[in-house]
């Protein structure tokens, strides 16, 4: 079985739209398997009882932004080790240097290709 087949995904974005780019995008790539939340803290509860291998997360939600869902991952000793690829409009300077002190694994700057969330996603995982 291919680590396309194996890996656990968690997609974390408010934006339906958005969210389903995403997700169009790891079916494109071959991924198989995938979930979604809408907000980081469901995210978080559900990864703390359903682990995933990587989470995919926009930076920009209420209640929880994804820098808040990153430190909670982090924090946590059964989720820590979680591959972290963070989603933003805006890559300014200051929030990937605060999301890099947190642990990020990598970030992608939307709106994106289905390429770039692949070679993105290789970074983290190795080649696909």
């Amino acid at each position: 079985m291919s680590l396309k087949e194996q890996l656990k995904i968690m997609v974390v974005d408010d934006m339906s739209t958005s969210r389903g780019l995403v997700l169009n995008a790891l079916q494109a790539i071959g991924f198989k398997k995938y979930t979604f939340e809408n907000t980081g803290a469901k995210a978080f509860k559900e990864i703390c009882t359903n682990p995933v291998h990587l989470v995919i997360s926009d930076y920009n939600m209420p209640e929880m932004d994804g820098l808040q869902l990153l430190q909670a991952i982090r924090e946590y000793k059964p989720t820590s080790r979680i591959g972290f690829i963070l989603l933003t409009g805006s890559a300014e300077a200051g929030l990937i240097t605060r999301a890099g002190k947190l642990g990020m694994n990598n970030y992608l700057k939307k709106p994106f290709q289905t390429l770039d969330l692949k070679n993105c996603i290789e970074k983290v995982v190795g080649k696909l």
